[in-house]
């Protein structure tokens, strides 16, 4: 646990900044300019080493957990720490993986830091729910294709599957799918249940990272061939037609190190 004794600073701020969805070049300029100005850090799990390099020497900074299987801070620690750290230091930067108002709990710290007068700014950041299929060249809409896409969390804050997974199932649309890996079986039978064993489905791990790792099959199939392939969290299930965009690329992606496994 974090130790703080409290003081009142004149001017306490935050900045939340998206860090992207891992990739060290994927930050925005303007994230990177938060960081230069920060008096302190607050960072999650999957924020890359490379991103925090970019901290001015001998501003403090704290990892506060987050990650599947291994939440080191509950939300509501947080939400306090940021208030505790602003009022202590004056600006605290909030780094989160992807963008965080993406299934990160964003609005939740602002607000919280709002209602104990705290000024509050938001630094957008990629979404690991667009850039990781486009690291393995998925569109998420593609004319003639599909018009529209779901982005949808896997699970709900009680473990269950998002009752939002059957109406999406039922859509034309690309479903971009986030925390839903150790569920794939079940998420899939929403697909098969309406008639779409065979939509193309792609399973992503480590998203845009050197180490990219991936599985591509169809609804039948990819809970077997995410297991058979090794595939583990964090990873993104994207479902739909724009996935056989990624077989015409397979080869470029080996050439620059990103491990394909692909149905047949």
């Amino acid at each position: 646990m974090i130790q703080t004794s409290f003081v009142s600073h004149q001017s306490p701020r935050l900045t939340l900044v998206g860090a992207g969805p891992g990739d060290p070049e994927l930050i925005t300029l303007k994230g990177i300019n938060a960081l230069k100005t920060a008096d302190i850090v607050l960072y999650d799990a999957l924020v890359s080493e490379e991103i925090l390099n970019n901290i001015p020497v001998g501003i403090p900074s704290f990892c506060v957990g987050k990650r599947a299987g291994s939440h080191s801070f509950k939300q509501e620690e947080i939400n306090e720490l940021i208030v505790e750290f602003a009022y202590l230091y004056g600006h605290v930067v909030r780094l989160k993986g992807g963008d965080p108002f993406v299934f990160a709990r964003g609005s939740e710290e602002i607000a919280f830091a709002e209602s104990r007068g705290i000024t509050t700014f938001m630094v957008p950041g990629i979404s690991s729910a667009l850039a990781v299929p486009a690291s393995l060249n998925i569109p998420v809409t593609a004319r003639g294709i599909c018009e529209s896409f779901w982005v949808v969390t896997g699970t709900t804050k009680e473990g269950a599957i998002s009752a939002d997974i059957a109406l999406a199932a039922q859509s034309s649309a690309t479903i971009v799918i986030l925390m839903g890996l150790n569920k794939i079986r079940e998420i899939m039978e929403q697909f098969v249940s309406c008639g779409k064993n065979e939509i193309p489905v792609a399973v992503i791990q480590n998203g845009t990272l050197s180490n990219q790792k991936s599985v591509i099959g169809n609804a039948s199939t990819i809970g077997d061939l995410a297991l058979d392939a090794g595939i583990g969290s964090p990873a993104i299930i994207v479902v739909g037609e724009v996935v056989n965009h990624a077989h015409a690329r397979e080869e470029i992606a080996q050439e620059i190190g990103i491990q394909c496994y692909k149905n047949g």
